[in-house]
C-alpha cells in the first residue's frame, strides 16, 4: 500500500512533467522559459538525481480511514538499495521505522502498527514481543519486501518515467508568478486532467528541480517534497542488540 501510494503521487507528478513542447533549453532564470521546458528540466534532474529526500503528506479519504495505507512518509532514498526514515498509517494503524542498506532491511513498527497488521489477539502479543526492537532481514522477505520496495529510489525513478505518457497525451500546463517554498525562491506549474488537479514547484533558479508536488481532487489530496538532491543518506544501522531475526517473528506467528 505503501508503495502504491508513492506510485499515485509519481504518476500524477509525471503526467505535468511529460512536456508537451520538447526544449533543449539550459538557463539561470525561470522567467526564460515556458512551463513545458521547466517542467522537462524539473523531470530530467529528478531522474538523474543519485539520492533525494522526501516527504509525502496524503489527507485524503482513503488513506485516512485506511490502517494499511500511509498518511505521511518521510525518507532519505538513493539509487544503490540505501534509505531510511518514518511512515505513519491512517486512522490509527499506527507508524514504523525504516533502515535499508542495499539488500538488508530493518523495520521498527509501534504497537498500533503490530495492532493493525496482524489480526486479534496475536496482533498484542507480537507488539508486547518485539517492542521496541527493529526486525531485520532482506528485501527476499515477504515480510519485508514491501516496504523494501517503497524504500527504493530506483523504483521511484522508474515509476516516473515509465508513467509520463506520451508526449500527445501531455498535459498543458500553466505557469504562476513566482513564490516560496521552505525559502526556495519557485515557480509553479499547473495542469489538470480528469478532474485531478497537479501543481509543480520548480527552482525559479538553475539547475530548475522539482521541490514540490500537489495533487487534488475527486477525494484526493496529497502533498510530496523534495530536498537534499545528490546529499547521503545516512549509513547507520540498528545494533545488534536492538534487533530481531526476521526468522524469529515468523515463528512466533506460526506459534499464536
Amino acid at each position: 500500500m505503501a508503495r502504491r501510494t508513492l506510485t499515485c503521487v509519481a504518476a500524477s507528478a509525471a503526467l505535468v512533467l511529460s512536456p508537451a513542447v520538447a526544449s533543449t533549453a539550459v538557463a539561470s532564470d525561470g522567467d526564460d522559459l515556458t512551463a513545458q521546458q521547466l517542467a522537462e528540466q524539473a523531470k530530467d534532474n529528478l531522474l538523474d538525481a543519485k539520492s533525494v529526500h522526501l516527504k509525502l503528506t496524503d489527507r485524503g479519504k482513503e488513506a485516512s480511514a485506511s490502517k494499511t495505507q500511509p498518511t505521511s512518509m518521510d525518507l532519505s532514498l538513493d539509487r544503490e538499495g540505501n534509505c531510511v526514515g518514518t511512515m505513519r498509517m491512517g486512522k490509527g494503524g499506527g507508524s514504523v521505522e525504516i533502515v535499508k542498506q542495499g539488500d538488508e532491511v530493518w523495520m521498527k513498527p509501534d504497537t498500533a502498527f503490530w495492532k493493525a497488521q496482524v489480526p486479534g489477539s496475536q496482533g498484542d502479543a507480537v507488539a508486547e514481543l518485539f517492542k521496541n526492537r527493529y526486525i531485520h532481514g532482506s528485501t527476499d522477505d515477504a515480510l519485508l519486501k514491501g516496504m523494501a520496495g517503497t524504500c527504493d529510489l530506483n523504483n521511484f525513478q522508474k515509476d516516473i518515467g515509465t508513467d509520463s505518457g506520451s508526449t500527445a497525451d501531455a498535459v498543458s500546463l500553466t505557469k504562476g508568478e513566482e513564490t516560496t517554498r521552505d525559502g526556495t525562491k519557485v515557480i509553479p506549474l499547473q495542469g489538470e486532467e480528469d478532474g485531478m488537479r497537479a501543481t509543480l514547484y520548480v527552482t525559479a533558479d538553475s539547475p530548475h528541480r522539482l521541490v514540490e508536488a500537489t495533487q487534488q481532487g475527486d477525494g484526493a489530496d496529497t502533498t510530496l517534497a523534495f530536498t537534499d538532491y545528490g546529499k547521503p543518506v545516512p549509513s547507520k544501522t540498528p545494533s545488534p542488540d536492538e534487533t530481531v531475526d526476521i526468522g524469529k517473528l515468523q515463528e512466533e506467528l506460526q506459534s499464536l
